[in-house]
């Protein structure tokens, strides 16, 4: 059952002045692992966490470097959620994250959909 959806967009020019302007951000917004990716890729992932959030319906137990963007041999953009970020989704009842990555025109967008595994699990906030 979907319990949550989040759509994000995030100008990629307007990202890229945001981090030559605060360079501390690439260590506050992303994993290790996603820090030294370009600019649009990064925005990309900053599109995803955000779309996360959304889905989740707030950013209460989210914490932004426990939201790795990975990829599956494939290409398919995946979640790597671990810490309080994971047992918060997984309190949540979340069984499945899924998510949409594109970039193109200047623009980078996200979309993600949040699921449980049926229709008697909890939802978002706790409620069923």
């Amino acid at each position: 059952m979907i319990v949550g959806i989040g759509v994000d967009l995030v100008d990629i020019p307007r990202f890229e002045r945001s981090l030559a302007r605060t360079p501390r951000l690439r260590e506050r917004l992303f994993a290790p692992a996603e820090r030294e990716l370009k600019p649009h890729s990064l925005a990309a992932r900053y599109a995803a966490k955000e779309a996360l959030i959304k889905a989740l319906g707030g950013s209460d137990g989210v914490h932004w470097t426990d939201i790795e963007v990975a990829s599956e041999p494939s290409g398919k953009p995946v979640f790597a959620l671990s810490g309080e970020t994971a047992a918060t989704v997984a309190a949540r009842g979340i069984a499945a994250v899924h998510l949409s990555l594109s970039h193109d025109a200047g623009l980078a967008t996200a979309y993600v959909v949040a699921e449980t595994a049926d229709a008697g699990t909890a939802a978002p906030g706790g409620r069923a």
